[in-house]
């Protein structure tokens, strides 16, 4: 959850105007980025940057559907399932030498 948080906090900044706004979002922006360097020792880079964004993504598109009211319909939740199954394909696979 926190990779999204740190996107949905970038909405509040204002472009960086607003002080807590704009805190929360350094300090979440940084976890989530050393929280990524971690990932890169044991996965590989392309992998690690994939799950990160996909992951950040949907974490962001679930954010807004269950507190900032944006839509919840069946197609979107059909997306979010495939770019779900693509983070786990990709970390699934990351090791594999085919």
């Amino acid at each position: 959850m926190l990779l999204g948080c740190w996107a949905v906090g970038l909405k509040y900044t204002e472009g960086f105007t607003k002080l807590w706004p704009s805190m929360f979002t350094i300090v979440t922006m940084a976890i989530s980025l050393w929280l990524l360097s971690i990932a890169m020792k044991t996965i590989p880079i392309g992998t690690a940057y994939a799950v990160w964004t996909g992951t950040g993504a949907v974490c962001v598109v679930l954010i807004g559907m269950f507190f900032l009211g944006e839509s919840k319909e069946l197609a979107r939740i059909i997306c979010l399932m495939f770019i779900v199954a693509g983070i786990v394909g990709l970390k699934f696979f990351a090791h594999s030498h085919v």
